[in-house]
Order: structure tokens, then C-alpha cells, then sequence
């Protein structure tokens, strides 16, 4: 075998489609595009979510609050995951992913206050909720924003 004989897979190629060249190419006369009408003209067709003049759906529907463009997401670990780790020890983003606390890293990770906490640990995070990091010290643990 070399490179003078090589050959895509049988099937994985596939001639483009030739529309409008006459009847023995199933796609002649009209071309795919049944008999008159708006969507067979040149040119024709209408624009995504026209109703025909009916009020489109989106506009139908009522729209409420806001979306900022620059809104952070945060990978959320309450204080009752890390009893998971051993007293004294490091909680990091690389600690807490290799436990699964936190999946996909968007923004960052935010320590939230539910659950308690028994063992001094030192939480590394992004950010911490105010009941989660008066928890964390009354434990004896600390707390550092990345």
C-alpha cells in the first residue's frame, strides 16, 4: 500500500445534489420547489418567524427582566461537600475537581454557607458567601480568594 492507491471508504462520498437539470434528475421542471407560490420565485421566501401577517409568537409572548452581557457564572460547593477532605488539609480548584465537586469551570468556583463544617480546612476560591467563610474560620479553617 502507498499513497498512489489510496481511496476515501466506500460510501463516505457523495455527489452534490444538481437541481433544475431536467426530468431524469428527479429534480427537474421545478426544482424541488413545487408550482408557484411565494417560496418558488426568485428571490421569494420570508423572513424566520413570519406568521403570514399574524403576530409572530415572539412578539406574542411577554418579555420580562434583564440578561447582562457580562453576567459571571460560578461553579456553586456548599460547606457540606468539603467534609469530604481530611482536617488540615488544602481545598483548591484541583482538589475539588479530582473529588467532583465542580464539573465544567466557567467564571469560577463560589463556596456557599449550607451544611456545616467540622474540620479546619484552608478553602481556596473565587468567592466565598459571608455564612460560608464566618463558618469556615469558626472551625479554624481559612479562607483565600484566588
Amino acid at each position: 500500500m502507498d499513497l498512489s492507491n489510496l481511496q476515501p471508504a466506500y460510501g463516505s462520498r457523495q455527489h452534490k445534489k444538481r437541481i433544475g437539470r431536467g426530468p431524469g434528475s428527479g429534480t427537474g421542471k421545478t426544482a424541488g420547489k413545487g408550482h408557484k407560490g411565494q417560496n418558488a420565485r426568485s428571490g421569494g421566501g420570508v423572513k424566520p418567524g413570519f406568521e403570514g401577517g399574524q403576530m409572530p409568537l415572539q412578539r406574542r409572548l411577554p418579555k420580562r427582566g434583564f440578561t447582562p452581557l457580562n453576567r459571571k457564572i460560578f461553579s456553586l460547593v456548599n460547606l457540606r461537600d468539603l467534609e469530604l477532605f481530611d482536617s488540615g488539609s488544602i481545598v483548591d480548584l484541583e482538589a475539588m475537581g479530582k473529588a467532583g465537586l465542580i464539573g465544567q469551570l466557567k467564571d469560577g468556583v463560589k463556596i456557599l454557607g449550607d451544611g456545616d463544617l467540622t474540620k479546619s480546612l484552608t478553602v481556596k476560591a473565587h468567592k466565598f458567601s459571608k455564612a460560608a467563610q464566618a463558618k469556615i474560620e469558626a472551625a479554624g479553617g481559612k479562607t483565600e480568594v484566588i
